[in-house]
């Protein structure tokens, strides 16, 4: 039987980020991953800030929410830079911008009176009009009216921080099993007893569990009979072949689902939430072809030339909702389990997250206020 400090559920950012602090304060920690339903290992890389306009106006209920968290963003970006630093790792981390853009006086309203909210918050953001927009942005067509400019924004490679954040764990010893999966978590006198299942079947003591599975955080917190109300969102994404510099920003739509970001190697990365397929329970998600149309359309629509550009490569990932904001801390009645799971746009967050949760977990003050981010106000609800 393997014993360990702490167990993390869960191998993506905000669970590799934890374990990191965790192991360079002394402890022995394993980190549990299935992989199957992974957002972190999907994800294209994008570092968001302002809030998302599309997102505000679907769930106006849950936009207090994000607007509130709106500094722990900007924490993220920084928090990003910082990591990169520490591990001596090229991350391609660049923050140029970002452009929300709007096709019509509508949008270009709705964008202003967002962005003046975000500014009184403290955003580095402001307004763009046409003429403005085509000296920074010359790569958009006409379809665009105008845009939201964050400075804050931008974009990194996660492929590369990935796998710098992995090299560092195995430097520190940190215990990886992939392609496993937790199957019952049980006091048994002395900490915690956790039954494995997959690759790394077995049994694991701990005396500290943190739920960093993303979406499937819910239903490992359930098996404990605390509800949190996570779900998984299948989302698709599609790379080009690589071509001369053209996209220098991180471009958003006000209304409609993309994203845009060009790679240091020239390839274009499409994405902005179109829906995958969930095959099965145990499937990894699969990509829709009528949201692959549906992407590229769109993304040739709002930068004309990328129309002239081959698709080399389309996958799917998961992203995780709950009510837009992050969770974290002790399960009610169980004071040595903990949640770690970041509001919207999650990878932006992981690092941030997975430090305050490592904080949490060990007694010290996370950095920020976290008050209104613990479990107990889902039992509330």
């Amino acid at each position: 039987m393997r014993e360990v400090d702490v167990l993390v559920v869960g191998g993506g950012i905000v669970g590799m980020a934890a374990a990191l602090d965790l192991a360079r304060d002394g402890r022995a920690v394993a980190i549990v991953d299935d992989g199957r339903h992974s957002g972190t290992t999907a994800n294209a890389g994008s570092l968001h800030v302002q809030m998302q306009s599309r997102f505000i106006r679907l769930y106006p209920d849950l936009a207090p929410n994000v607007e509130r968290s709106l500094p722990l963003y900007v924490a993220g970006a920084a928090r990003w830079r910082e990591l990169a630093a520490e591990l001596g790792a090229d991350m391609e981390i660049k923050q140029s911008g970002g452009l929300m853009v709007a096709e019509d006086e509508a949008q270009f309203s709705f964008l202003a009176a967002k962005c003046a909210r975000e500014r009184a918050l403290g955003l580095d953001v402001h307004m763009l009009d046409r003429a403005e927009l085509s000296r920074i942005a010359p790569y958009l067509g006409e379809a665009v009216f105008g845009a939201e400019l964050c400075r804050e924004e931008g974009k990194l490679s996660p492929l590369k921080a990935n796998e710098a954040v992995r090299r560092a764990l195995d430097a520190l010893g940190v215990l990886r099993l992939g392609e496993t999966r937790v199957g019952t978590v049980a006091r048994d006198g002395v900490g915690i007893l956790a039954t494995l299942e997959g690759r790394s079947a077995g049994t694991l003591r701990t005396g500290k569990v943190m739920l960093a599975a993303g979406s499937g955080t819910g239903a490992l917190a359930a098996a404990l009979g605390v509800r949190i109300p996570t779900e998984a969102e299948p989302l698709h994404m599609n790379i080009t072949e690589a071509t001369t510099p053209l996209i220098g920003h991180l471009v958003q739509h006000a209304e409609r689902m993309i994203t845009l970001k060009q790679l240091g190697a020239g390839q274009v990365v499409i994405g902005g939430g179109w829906p995958a397929r969930f095959t099965g329970a145990d499937a990894f998600p699969t990509v829709d072809p009528a949201s692959m149309i549906g992407n590229l359309s769109l993304a040739q629509h709002i930068v004309p030339r990328l129309g002239a550009l081959r698709v080399i490569r389309t996958w799917a990932g998961v992203n995780t909702t709950a009510d837009g904001q992050c969770i974290l801390g002790p399960l009610p009645g169980w004071p040595e389990v903990f949640a770690a799971v970041p509001g919207d746009a999650g990878y932006t967050l992981g690092p941030l997250v997975g430090r305050m949760a490592a904080a949490i977990l060990s007694g010290r003050e996370p950095g920020h206020d976290v008050s209104r981010f613990g479990v107990e106000r889902f039992a509330a609800a």
